[in-house]
């Protein structure tokens, strides 16, 4: 299902999705890839610390690295997926 007009969609897995208690969200687009976190914090205080600083983070299922400032633009309709580590036993 395509987000709302001028947003974009954010997929929470594992521990993102119990933290924030949803399995997918919208943000209004554009969005500098690298202030992503800081609007998710806004959003869903202490996510960062308890989620964020170890995730992966992919955008239209290409991976990003959030911390580098490289004029990534998230945009209107983007996918957005936010990926804690996972482990097994």
């Amino acid at each position: 299902m395509a987000p709302a007009k001028g947003h974009f969609t954010i997929l929470y897995f594992a521990a993102a999705a119990s933290f924030t208690a949803r399995s997918t969200d919208e943000l209004p687009a554009p969005v500098q890839a690298c202030s992503l976190f800081a609007q998710l914090e806004e959003r869903y205080p202490g996510i960062t610390l308890k989620v964020l600083s170890s995730c992966a983070v992919t955008v239209n299922l290409e991976y990003i690295d959030i911390d580098e400032d490289d004029g990534l633009t998230i945009k209107e309709g983007d996918e957005v997926a936010i990926i804690p580590p996972v482990s097994s036993g």
